[in-house]
């Protein structure tokens, strides 16, 4: 039976849904209000627009760009930067004494009680090249490149534990939630290769880092922009092939009966995400058949397996950093290989500064070596930023605890220094920036916070980090934080 409030054109808003009350309502004021705070923010921070159609269309940067692509090596776990770049004489001379009270008061550790020992280097080091960097034997073959690498000696964060850490490094929040590195870059830029996605992740080593997907996830930026995990067994991305008895043919017709009515709720609701699904049914559509082609690495020629040290068909990191360099070659924009194995405690031998971590050096050494003479013969090193890093550092103590000290040699986390270095993509090469105190400890000159090293990175991609942000949860949220971030401008070619 119609009512009268029906006949006059009355709305019941116990059926009517929030979206719908804010874009109908009084000439929309809810509408409105969005539209012009979005377009506001927009024009403010001078942010990336997107085709709606195709969110990872490429995008010109704001500012010119030295790097047009990333391809960033997350050693998990924190390899101690005292084995491998940061050479300290002093703290060789001081084996095995006590520990400096000054050293343990006020600090946190993990495994170190009462008064621990000092530990020396536990590999011999030489300097390499015509820039004289410190490299140790456990890496001889990246010796050979300190000339193309920027070394920065004295990263700092303020996270003691491996996830909130991993977690920093790759969103610049120890909490989960807010977007990754990779997630805002391609946000920012989309991506050259509409075959493929912008943001591409890698995995060795056996596990997944503490901090497990939500070091690439896109957080509160629209989920077409996550980094699409690959694999080196079985289907490179799971679920790309199609099931059993169904053809491309059939996968296509059903892609366009979902992709209308997909299009149908978005002209009801307007929500922006049913466009973000729309485009990624059709990325994955397009990656059944480009993802297989770039990820079958068998083509590649001897030499190259040779240089690099692989083995097609099994999983390794030196089968994913010849990956990464076929996807820089097709434009991937963001490039993450995470390499699990490196927490250098001592309390097994897989994971001691001994026999576990002369097996990890091993496993990467040859590998990245192979990726920057590769990338260099190819003439993509120069707009290509390769990085390499952990999440925090080590002690110069040595761990106490339970007399395993005496069988296996660890150092605890240190975050107050760490080695993280870069090359190519704009970075000054063959030199190192900071310099850490007598024993490795602390920053003596020059100390470089992520938010710092983050604003780094994208100003290399042609972005204003201060400029650069989304309005969530009533804040202009930044990959570089609230905190005040610089550029490292001493680094830059």
């Amino acid at each position: 039976m119609t009512t009268l409030r029906q006949e006059l054109g009355y709305t019941d808003l116990r059926d009517t849904t929030r979206r719908h009350f804010l874009r109908e309502c009084t000439t929309g004021l809810g509408a409105l209000w969005l539209a012009l705070q979005s377009t506001a923010s927009a024009s403010e921070s001078k942010l990336p627009v997107h085709d709606a159609a195709n969110p990872l269309s490429p995008i010109a940067p704001p500012l010119p760009a030295k790097a047009k692509r990333v391809i960033y090596l997350h050693m998990v776990g924190a390899p101690s930067q005292l084995e491998l770049f940061d050479f300290k004489p002093d703290l060789k001379r001081l084996d095995g004494r006590d520990c400096p009270q000054e050293f343990l008061e006020g600090k946190r550790f993990a495994f170190i009680q009462g008064t621990p020992k000092m530990l020396g280097p536990q590999y011999p080091f030489e300097q390499h090249g015509e820039s004289g960097a410190w490299v140790s034997d456990r890496l001889p073959h990246l010796a050979k490149h300190v000339d193309d690498i920027c070394f920065i000696k004295t990263m700092q964060t303020d996270q003691f534990n491996h996830g909130p850490a991993q977690l920093m490094v790759h969103s610049g929040q120890a909490r989960m939630g807010y977007p990754s590195i990779g997630s805002w870059v391609t946000w920012g830029l989309g991506s050259e290769n509409e075959d493929l996605p912008g943001f591409m992740v890698l995995l060795s080593g056996g596990r997944q880092p503490r901090a497990g997907k939500a070091l690439w996830s896109a957080g509160f930026l629209p989920s077409v922009y996550q980094g699409v995990q690959c694999r080196s067994k079985g289907d490179p991305v799971l679920n790309i092939t199609d099931p059993n008895g169904v053809s491309r043919d059939e996968r296509r017709a059903m892609l366009d009966t979902l992709n209308r009515l997909n299009r149908q709720a978005n002209e009801e609701f307007g929500d922006p995400e049913t466009l973000t699904r729309i485009a990624q049914y059709e990325m994955a559509f397009r990656m059944q058949t480009a993802v297989p082609e770039v990820m079958d690495i068998a083509d590649e020629p001897a030499h190259i397996h040779e240089l690099y040290g692989t083995e097609p068909g099994k999983e390794s990191f030196a089968n994913n950093c010849l990956l990464a360099r076929r996807l820089a070659e097709r434009d991937v924009r963001f490039i993450q290989l995470f390499d699990w194995g490196w927490d250098s405690h001592g309390a097994a031998k897989d994971e001691a500064l001994n026999e576990g971590f002369k097996g990890k050096c091993n496993q990467i050494d040859q590998p990245i070596a192979a990726l920057l003479t590769d990338l260099k013969q190819r003439d993509m090193l120069k707009d290509t930023l390769v990085i390499w890093g952990g999440e925090f550092g080590r002690t110069p103590m040595r761990e106490n605890r339970g007399g395993t000290e005496m069988t296996f040699v660890g150092r605890d986390h240190n975050p107050e220094a760490f080695t993280l270095w870069m090359a190519g993509g704009g970075t000054r090469p063959g030199m190192s920036y900071g310099e850490t105190d007598a024993v490795g400890y602390s920053p003596a000159i020059n100390p470089v916070q992520l938010r710092d090293f983050h604003a780094t990175l994208l100003h290399l991609l042609g972005i204003n980090h201060e400029k650069f942000s989304v309005p969530f949860q009533g804040l202009n949220q930044k990959l570089t934080g609230v905190k005040p971030a610089s550029v490292i401008r001493d680094i830059l070619a």
